[in-house]
Formats: structure tokens, sequence, C-alpha cells
């Protein structure tokens, strides 16, 4: 076992970790960043449908979850890749709405969440990451729009024609529909510095959502972040996995990791550590290593599991929606997202958001579906087009994950065991959204539908919640892991609610102002 030595390592190259790496690197720091994944491949064969996250080697078989209820299936894989989840995400970049902040009482329950500070505390740093990730938007239609003190980089594309289309719909039954924020490149300017050259602008493919954009004009982390970083002097360390976390007395030290280019094991040691491995990652390496058990707040650790109450409603149209073939995931509405009229909304004070979808690929339903049913089935897809329902879910302590240390993978890290279930409340919110997306899409001339519930742990948040309250929250204001010096988290982990929109721009935000207390440029009585 060698050994080395840094000022930070930060494990995970996803929103938290690249935006802690660029206050790092900005400070002078010596900086070692640690992502289990590789590069995702780019160019030609990004637009295949076998390039899609699930079929790719990027949803990481390696070291399986057991989801014990919640999920697609009794053992899921994780997502792993330099850039995180966000080079197969679909670009939304939402900021939280004030009240977010606060908490309704329906949704917090019992469960004692709720964030240590407010929207107006986090608005320079929802700016900063608008900027660094370059966001295309305009939430002047939004009824639910936050105050923001800096515009949007760039200004939306124009709406396809289905796009349109159900804008004049969502505007008929009342609706305000607006142009959801996206993380695309839509001109053809420079490259982010340090890089060089020209960026290609977005050409509106449908390839999109689950897919790496094959012309890089996806605005993800791996493009716009963690490339820049490393040509600044970040030292990444791809196919590497996180075995053990190394403590002396109350402090961490550093790792234990397995490099798989070479299978061997090295002990890697840094002033400070942050992990930013994402809310299932991050849980899994503090109970992987008994961390949980210096915790004031043992009980929070890897538990109030949130995910979003999601599902994609799709109407069927009698002819092709979207004969264009062009990208049209364009429109939000939020009208209801602080509830509505109606006796199936009755003293909801909170549902969530509703967005557009695409009309999903008639290749990769193809790759996802058996032989048998193959070829009718995703002769169909043509004639779909959908929205996506978001309601936000209550924290519940019942929900979150452990590890069983029967069952170790093979670099000797003990199995995450995840649980979920959604409460009646949940369900209740989200049938609300459903039916008002319905009465959208009848609108737009769908003549039934077809209701996808999500599984998937692609918004999971809260499982090292963050709050003022050292005996509930494991994680402090600044980001600090409460009961060990050096040890700071980034991540969704540290999110103790999730609101009724996309998780990822609160996560780089919040990240971002983490990395103002690491590095000593806010001063630490502000936490």
């Amino acid at each position: 076992m060698t050994s080395a030595r840094w000022d930070a390592i930060i494990v995970g190259s996803g929103f938290g970790g690249a935006m802690v790496a660029h206050r790092l690197l900005d400070a002078g720091a010596r900086v070692l960043m640690i992502e289990r994944g590789d590069w995702v491949e780019r160019g030609p064969a990004a637009w295949e449908p076998e390039a899609s996250l699930e079929l790719t080697k990027h949803y990481d078989r390696e070291m399986p979850y057991r989801c014990v209820t919640g999920g697609y299936g009794g053992e899921i894989a994780g997502y792993a890749a330099v850039g995180g989840p966000s080079v197969f995400y679909g670009c939304v970049s939402f900021r939280f709405r004030e009240r977010d902040f606060a908490g309704d009482p329906d949704v917090v329950g019992d469960s004692g969440a709720q964030f240590p500070f407010d929207y107006d505390e986090l608005e320079p740093y929802y700016g900063e990451a608008e900027r660094l990730l370059a966001i295309a938007g305009d939430d002047t239609g939004d009824p639910t729009a936050p105050r923001r003190s800096t515009p949007y980089p760039q200004a939306p594309s124009p709406l396809a024609p289905i796009s349109a289309r159900i804008a004049e719909a969502a505007r008929a039954v009342g609706a305000s529909p607006f142009a959801l924020p996206l993380a695309i490149n839509h001109g053809a300017g420079p490259k982010p510095a340090p890089l060089s050259g020209n960026r290609t602008a977005c050409v509106a493919c449908r390839t999109c959502d689950t897919f790496g954009c094959a012309i890089e004009a996806k605005n993800d982390v791996a493009t716009m972040m963690i490339a820049p970083l490393v040509a600044r002097g970040l030292t990444l360390w791809p196919r590497t996995v996180v075995t053990r976390i190394v403590t002396e007395g109350d402090r961490v030290t550093g790792l234990e990791v397995w490099r798989r280019d070479d299978d061997t094991v090295v002990r890697v040691e840094a002033e400070q550590l942050v992990l930013a491995a994402g809310a299932l990652g991050t849980p899994h390496l503090l109970l992987a290593s008994g961390l949980e058990t210096r915790s004031p707040a043992q009980a929070a650790v890897g538990r109030y599991l949130m995910r979003h109450a999601n599902a994609m409603v799709f109407g069927f149209y009698p002819r092709r929606p979207d004969r264009e073939r062009v990208f049209h995931k364009q429109i939000a509405i939020n009208d209801w997202y602080f509830g509505a009229a109606g006796k199936d909304a009755a003293g909801l004070t909170k549902l969530g958001g509703v967005q557009q979808v695409m009309t999903p690929p008639r290749g990769l339903v193809r790759a996802h579906l058996p032989p048998v049913v193959r070829g009718p089935i995703s002769a169909l897809t043509e004639q779909l087009t959908g929205l996506l329902c978001i309601a936000e879910d209550q924290p519940q302590q019942a929900n979150g994950v452990t590890v069983d240390r029967a069952r170790l993978d093979k670099f000797g890290v003990p199995q995450l065991v995840i649980e979920h279930r959604y409460s009646p409340r949940d369900r209740r919110a989200l049938g609300a959204l459903v039916r008002r997306a319905k009465q959208v899409l009848r609108g737009s001339g769908a003549w039934f539908f077809h209701t996808h519930g999500i599984k998937t742990f692609s918004h999971v948040l809260g499982t090292v919640r963050m709050g003022r309250d050292a005996a509930t929250a494991p994680v402090d204001a600044a980001g600090r892991y409460r009961g060990l010096r050096g040890l700071w988290i980034a991540d969704g982990s540290t999110l103790p609610l999730s609101a009724g929109v996309n998780p990822s721009l609160t996560i780089a935000a919040t990240a971002l102002r983490t990395g103002e207390f690491l590095v000593g440029t806010r001063a630490p009585e502000s936490a």
C-alpha cells in the first residue's frame, strides 16, 4: 500500500464535488478528486440506443445495491461517470422556490426537517451556478418564480411545434406555461476557459435524457466543470473505488481506495475530506466505515431518503405529435405547485411541478423491450408525447439505507440496502398532478393516456441531512459532518427537503456555499 498527501480530497465528480473543487482551486489548494466511473465516450456512438445510461458501463453493476422496497427490481446499480449523472441527465436546472426553504407543514410532518438557511442566503450562489453551467431560461411567466439578482446566461430556444401546441392547451385550462431552464448550449460560442476553440450548438436531437451528448452541447458537469478544472490543476483519479474512510481520534485523515486500472489498494491522506458521492454513495461510505457512530445525530445517518413522487404521463395521439422529430422538452407548468382547487387536492398546500418530456426514441424503446413485443410496441412510440409530474415527497425516517456486512462486493465494501415507500400524502399529491397533466394533454389532442411511475433514484436526496439541531441533523449549516473534524458533505444527501423541482442546481449552489466555508472565505460563525 502506497501513500500520498493532499490539501483536500473530494469523493465524487458530480455537481457538488465539481463546485467545491472550483472553490479549492481558486484558493490554491492541491486537490485530488476520486471518481469510481470513467469518462463518457462522445461522438456518433452516443446517438445509438445502446448509449442510454442503463445500457452502458456507467450503470455500474460491479457494486450492486439491494433494493428491498421501492425499486424496479430487487437489485439495482449505481451511476458511475466523470461528471456524475449530469452527463446523462435531462438538463433541467430549476432554483427551489422561496417557500421551499421554509417547508410546508403537511410535507414536513413529524420529520423535523428544515433548511438551516433561507432562499436569500442561497440566491447569489444560484446565480453563480447558472453562470458556470450556462443555463438557458426565462422565468418571467413562472407564477412561482423566486427573486433573482442576475438574469439567465442564455435565452431559451424557440418552441418546437408540439411544445407550442401543449403550451396553448395549458393556457386553455388557465395555466401559465413557461420555458424550462435547461443546461444546453444554444449558440456556438467559445468554450469555457481554459479550453480553446468553439463549442457546438445543440442540434435539437431527441437523444438528450439518459444519453451523453454526442457533440457536447449539453452543459453537463464533465464538459463545463471537470475538464476545465483538470486543466487548472485538479488531479482526477477515475476508475477508483473508495473502500474505507480513515480516521485518527476525532479527525478524518484520508481514504483507502482501490484503483481499478492496476488493481492496487492505495492510502491517500488530506487535511480535508469532502464526500460528494451522492445521496446513496455518501451514506454508503459513512456506514461502511462505521462513522455513523461518531455523529450526535446517529439515528439520522442514512435516513429520511427522498426521491420525489414522479410519473410520466404519455398521451396517445391519432397523428404523430412530433412530426419534425426535434427536441421538445421545453415547457413547464407550476400553477399547481402550491396546491390546487378541487376535492382531490383539498388540504394539500404543496403539490409540485409539471414539465414536458419528449417522445421516447423508438430505438431506445426497442432496446429495453423483450423480443416478442419489441416490434408492435415500439411502433407506437411515435404516437406519444407527454408530461412529467414531480410531487414533493415527505422525508420519513423509515425511508433510507443501511449496509449488509455479510455481503461484500468485489472491492470488499458491504452492500448498500435501500428501503423506500411513499406516504399516502405523496401518492395523493402525485395523483392530483397526473389528473391535471392529462387535462392539458387531452386539450392538445391526446386520445388516451399511459402513466408510467418512475422508480429510479435519479432525484435521491436527504440521507445525511443538514440542519441547525445537532441531535437530528448530521451536517451543520456550513456542510461539516458533526462529530468528526476535517469531514465535509457536499451533495444531495444534505438537502433536508426535496421541493417540487429537479435538485441539481440547488446541490450546485449549496456546494458553492460550502466551498466558501471550507476555504475560509466565510467566517465559521456564519454557519
